[in-house]
């Protein structure tokens, strides 16, 4: 089988409080934040190794991963990274991420996908800046494939996956026959989440997403990373997302306590005016 996994460069969200907005608030200033793989894509990535392999030996590729980025030089190291972790081949589409919006990398995936023609396409359901939450639908919908989001449990099957999607209430058990694009979210990466033909049911994963040992890592720098240009994917670049302004929420007034019940309730009737 050959998956491939699409990656993003996100800023580091447990540094959010970085983030400053100038006062013409034409863009956010990310000088100082810390870049890091969007922690989907990197569940994503982990779901692909595992369907692409026998568990028992995880460095022996059974199948091919691919793994792509759109970004500037700076996104490398992450490509590079997921190469080290057991990807065999890389791209980096080479774009600013304020010349991009969900649909425009959904159009210019469709392309890479026919050109490299996967068996899957796996994804992280969402990126932590954006949760825009459209690339994967917008993909599926382009290519015409089936598709199954917020993966829990991947089985691979011959010609099929069957895959546990987390729904309100419970789990949906679907199955997609290959090709098709699948969106995973965080439990894809719990031991016994993901199976391929290959690995045997009784065998358990570690529990979250491998780290790649130093000799891996300098392997890496042998493996292909190939540089595309966006318009070389998608002729027409124009955007259907475009962000006006940045504003930061308004400051929160500081809490108050209170003496009792009455005083609460009198406050809500006649400050809050809720009651």
């Amino acid at each position: 089988m050959k998956i491939l996994v699409a990656l993003k460069r996100v800023a580091d969200p447990d540094n959010a409080n970085k983030v400053k907005i100038p006062p013409s608030g034409e863009k956010i200033e990310t000088t100082g934040l810390e870049w890091k793989p969007n922690p989907f894509d990197e569940y994503a990535l982990e779901a692909a190794l595992r369907l692409t392999e026998d568990g028992k030996t995880p460095k022996v590729r059974a199948g091919e991963v691919v793994v792509v980025t759109f970004g500037p030089k700076e996104t490398e190291p992450t490509l590079r990274a997921a190469l080290a972790t057991g990807a065999d081949k890389a791209f980096r589409v080479d774009v600013g991420d304020d010349k991009l919006d969900g649909d425009l990398v959904a159009r210019a995936l469709k392309t890479l996908i026919e050109r490299e023609k996967p068996d899957a396409v796996v994804m992280g359901k969402q990126a932590v800046d954006g949760d825009s939450n459209q690339v994967g639908q917008i993909l599926a919908e382009l290519l015409d494939w089936p598709m199954a989001t917020f993966a829990a449990t991947i089985k691979e099957e011959p010609g099929a996956l069957l895959v546990g999607r987390e729904v309100d209430g419970g789990v949906a058990t679907l199955r997609v026959k290959l090709p098709a694009v699948v969106t995973v979210d965080l439990r894809i990466v719990a031991p016994a989440s993901v199976y391929s033909l290959k690995t045997a049911p009784s065998f358990k994963y570690n529990d979250g997403v491998r780290f790649a040992a130093l000799p891996a890592i300098m392997q890496a720098k042998k493996k292909p990373l190939v540089e595309l240009k966006l318009a070389d994917l998608a002729p027409d670049t124009s955007l259907k997302v475009h962000y006006e302004r940045f504003e930061a929420p308004p400051g929160r007034k500081a809490g108050i306590k209170v003496k009792d019940v009455a005083e609460l309730v009198s406050r809500l009737q006649n400050e809050a005016k809720v009651l």
